[in-house]
């Protein structure tokens, strides 16, 4: 006696959704890189009236808060961290710039801390960020 075997289906990968889930993905990573990861500290910017843009990607930020508080990258650090921040971003890549944007209540002592380190490492390529005149 002959026994027939059924036959099996070969799984069917359905190929409507997965153009759906590209789609998603792409609408994901697009939001994604958006979102602006620079940190911030909120301070009264001092006016000028002649302003330089400068290539913000390349280059690195120390904040002066009213108070003398020193951050580096959103995160409030002493001035012996924010030294060997800039020590060691100088040594890696020497044309870096370097701004200092300080409140314009800031005491200069505080400010000149942080200008004291660059002339120590005879960096020359700092600009003080302020408001310019038209906004």
């Amino acid at each position: 006696m002959k026994i027939k075997r059924k036959k099996r289906r070969a799984p069917i990968v359905p190929i409507n959704s997965m153009s759906d889930i590209a789609f998603l993905l792409l609408i994901f990573i697009m939001l994604i890189s958006l979102i602006n990861y620079r940190k911030e500290v909120k301070i009264e910017y001092p006016e000028a009236e002649f302003q330089e843009i400068t290539q913000a990607d390349k280059n690195i930020e120390i904040w002066v808060d009213r108070w003398g508080n020193y951050f580096y990258n959103g995160h409030q650090s002493s001035i012996s961290s924010v030294e060997g921040l800039i020590a060691q971003s100088v040594a890696e890549n020497p044309s870096v710039r370097i701004h200092i944007i300080a409140d314009k209540n800031t005491p200069y002592k505080n400010v000149n801390e942080v200008v004291e380190i660059l002339k120590l490492l005879q960096h020359r390529a700092v600009s003080f960020v302020v408001k310019g005149a038209s906004q």
